[in-house]
C-alpha cells in the first residue's frame, strides 16, 4: 500500500493509490461515507499505531467494494505533498554509508568507522513535483543526494539489531539538497543541508511488508536524464538494521521519524570539474520497489 498526502481545491488530504498507479482513495471522505473515524494525517495514523495500516486497507477494500469512484482522484487534479508535509523533528540523515561515495568525496581514509549522522531542518520538505529554490543568494554549490529514507512505526530505544526492523513502518524517497560551500564553509553539515526546500521526499511512503529487504534495493538518480547515481543498497556500510539500533542507543526514536540512509558516488560535487545544480534542472530519484521522486531546481 501506498500512502500519499496532497491537495485537492486546496484542502490537505491524504489517500492511498489505486491500482491502475494513476489515482488516490480519498481516505478522510471514505471515512466519512462508511461513517468511521480515522487520523487527520498520515502522521497522526502511524502514531495511533499499528492497527492504522490495516484500517485503511479495509477502507479502501470497502471503497472498491461498494463503488465509490467518486472518491478516486486522478494524479493530474491534485497537488502533491510529502507523504509528511511537516515532520515533527529534524530528518536524520547518515552521511558517506557508500564506499564510493565516501571516496568521491574525499579518500579511503573518509570511509567512517562508525555512524556518521547529521540532520535537516523539517522546513527543507517539500513534496514531488515542488520545485527547489537554487539559493542563488547564499549558495553556488547547490548539489543533489538521492537517498532511501525509513519512516519509524513506533516508539523504541536500545533496539537490538535482530529487532530493528520491526520499528519501520514503511520507506519513502528523499533528495538530501545540500550547498557543499556552505557545508565547507562552517564545517558542519546542518546549515548546507537545510535551506528551506532543500528535502524533496515522497512520492508516497511504501509500507515495510511490500519491502522484503530495505539492504538490496537499486537506487538511481538522474539529472535531465542523465544517469548520475547508480547503485544498490546492498552496498551500504552501515545496513538499515545498524542505522536504527545505533540511533536508538539511548536516544527514543518516535512514530514519524524519518531517517535518511545516504547516497551513493555520482554527486555533482564528486565529479571533475563540479557538476551543481542550476535553474531548470530536473532531479529523478528512483528507487526499486517504491517509485520515482521528480523535483526541477527553480
Amino acid at each position: 500500500m501506498k500512502l500519499m498526502s496532497f491537495k485537492l481545491e486546496g484542502t490537505e488530504k491524504y489517500g492511498v493509490v489505486d491500482s491502475s498507479g494513476r489515482k488516490v482513495w480519498d481516505v478522510l471522505a471514505l471515512a466519512e461515507a462508511a461513517d468511521k473515524e480515522f487520523p487527520s494525517t498520515i502522521l497522526a495514523g502511524i502514531e495511533s499505531g499499528e492497527q492504522f495500516y490495516e484500517s485503511v486497507k479495509e477502507l479502501v477494500e470497502w471503497g472498491e467494494q461498494n463503488g465509490k469512484d467518486e472518491l478516486l482522484h486522478p494524479f493530474e487534479n491534485i497537488k502533491w505533498m510529502a507523504p509528511i508535509p511537516r515532520p515533527k523533528k529534524n530528518i536524520m540523515c547518515v552521511g558517506k554509508n557508500y564506499r564510493d561515495h565516501a571516496i568521491e568525496m574525499g579518500s579511503e581514509a573518509d570511509i567512517p568507522e562508525h555512524i556518521l549522522v547529521f540532520t535537516k531542518s523539517p522546513t527543507t520538505v517539500i513534496g514531488h513535483e515542488d520545485s527547489v529554490d537554487a539559493h542563488t543568494d547564499v549558495t553556488d554549490e547547490l548539489d543533489y543526494e538521492g537517498e532511501l529514507a525509513l519512516v519509524i512505526g513506533k516508539k523504541g530505544k536500545n533496539i537490538s539489531k535482530e529487532q530493528a526492523l520491526e520499528y519501520i513502518f514503511g520507506y519513502t524517497i528523499i533528495n538530501d539538497v545540500t550547498a557543499r560551500d556552505l557545508q565547507k564553509r562552517h564545517k558542519q553539515f546542518f546549515i548546507g543541508k537545510s535551506l528551506d526546500t532543500t528535502c524533496p521526499m515522497g512520492p508516497w511512503i511504501v509500507h515495510h511488508s511490500e519491502i522484503d529487504n530495505p539492504n538490496e534495493l537499486s537506487i538511481q538518480t538522474t539529472v535531465n536524464g542523465e544517469v548520475r547515481q547508480e547503485s544498490n543498497t546492498k552496498h551500504f556500510i552501515f545496513p538499515t538494521e545498524e542505522i536504527i539500533s545505533t540511533l536508538s542507543q539511548g536516544m527514543t526514536l518516535e512514530p514519524g521519524d524519518i531517517i535518511a540512509t545516504g547516497t551513493p558516488a555520482g554527486v555533482g560535487k564528486g565529479f571533475k570539474p563540479p557538476r551543481m545544480l542550476k535553474s531548470g534542472d530536473e532531479i529523478e530519484i528512483t528507487i526499486e520497489g517504491i517509485g520515482k521522486l521528480h523535483n526541477t531546481v527553480n
